[in-house]
């Protein structure tokens, strides 16, 4: 799979949110990501835990959303 593949948004017109929404995420966990900027200096853990994070926050909204909250 090429990075385009992987890293293809199934919505297009919600990347600029994503991004927000990452960078978010990277600020509460400390995580000194740059937007759109070059990232290569942080470790893949840093990195895992900003998807992870992103992640975990999406699958709770959904399940508050699924049980009407």
């Amino acid at each position: 799979m090429t990075n385009s593949q992987s890293s293809r948004m199934e919505v297009p017109q919600a990347k600029e949110a994503m991004d927000k929404f990452k960078m978010e995420v990277a600020s509460e966990l400390g995580v000194p990501l740059k937007n759109g900027g070059y990232n290569g200096g942080l470790t893949s853990a840093q990195n895992g835990s900003v998807g992870g994070e992103m992640v975990r926050q999406m699958i709770k909204c959904q399940e508050e959303s699924m049980a009407g909250k």
